[in-house]
């Protein structure tokens, strides 16, 4: 076990290659087991701060392109919007279960997005609350301005 551990410390990547190898042998004796499922555990955290982060920046475009009267700014804004929906319907093609997360994820991700555009536009008007629906598929497919 201390060999493959430190073999973790020393190469991710080649202790990421031995671990598959294990998995499929079935040599689940030899299982560096601890940092197998800190790794797994890790994978999980990082697709829902993806979508936080995609979402975060959807709901700023979204915001600038509704509220920011920038008309120069627009297509570079919808281009951003439609990047990050793009992402976000690819990540929740790979992990369908991230929908599970999408309210609690939208909460947080409007609270940070509000907070932000205000600082960047003090004179401009932004509603405390999302005035659009905030379902999935909405956010994925509806041009709200």
């Amino acid at each position: 076990m201390q060999a493959t551990s430190s073999l973790y410390d020393r190469d991710t990547l080649l202790w990421v290659e031995d671990t598959v190898a294990k998995l499929r042998a079935k040599d689940f004796a030899n299982l560096d087991l601890e940092n197998l499922i800190e790794e797994i555990e890790t994978l999980g955290r990082s697709q829902k701060k993806e979508l936080k982060s995609r979402l975060l920046v959807l709901l700023e475009h979204l915001l600038k392109r509704l509220y920011v009267d920038s008309p120069n700014d627009y297509r570079g804004w919808e281009i951003t919007i439609r990047q990050q929906r793009q992402q976000i319907e690819l990540e929740i093609d790979d992990s369908p279960s991230l929908k599970t997360i999408w309210h609690e994820a939208f909460d947080k991700a409007w609270q940070l997005a509000l907070k932000s555009v205000k600082q960047d536009y003090p004179k401009t008007y932004f509603p405390d609350r999302w005035q659009f629906s905030s379902d999935l598929e909405a956010m994925l497919n509806e041009k709200f301005w």
